[in-house]
């Protein structure tokens, strides 16, 4: 498994049809997160304050993934579903074809860190 230093190491090693997906999500989650440090975190990155991981984000081949508390993700599921975007307990994966939004982004990352307790 490749290890990654960094969150600009990770981007330029995912698959190259979702780095500047990968870049902007990497933007919407320090814009709604400012005080969170970045991290890398189960060979993932990731956005976290006093040692809680907040947000992460993963690219696959066909898609890419955004992790969230599983309270954030419950209680954004209505709008996760009209996008018609897939989530699982604590994630959401989108892709080219089907983006997540900058608004969600934001909503779940926020969402994310009051059920964290910050």
């Amino acid at each position: 498994m490749t290890k990654y230093d960094n969150h600009d190491a990770y981007i330029a090693a995912a698959p190259e049809q979702f780095r500047a997906m990968l870049d902007q999500l990497r933007v919407q989650l320090s814009r709604a997160l400012p005080d969170a440090e970045e991290v890398i975190k189960y060979d993932l990155p990731g956005f976290q304050i006093e040692g809680t991981i907040i947000a992460g984000y993963a690219a696959f081949t066909k898609q890419c993934g955004l992790y969230v508390d599983p309270g954030a993700i419950a209680a954004h599921a209505g709008e996760i579903a009209s996008l018609k975007l897939k989530a699982t307990k604590t994630g959401v994966t989108f892709s080219l074809s089907n983006p997540i939004t900058d608004e969600l982004v934001e909503k779940l990352a926020v969402s994310s860190r009051r059920k964290k307790g910050f």
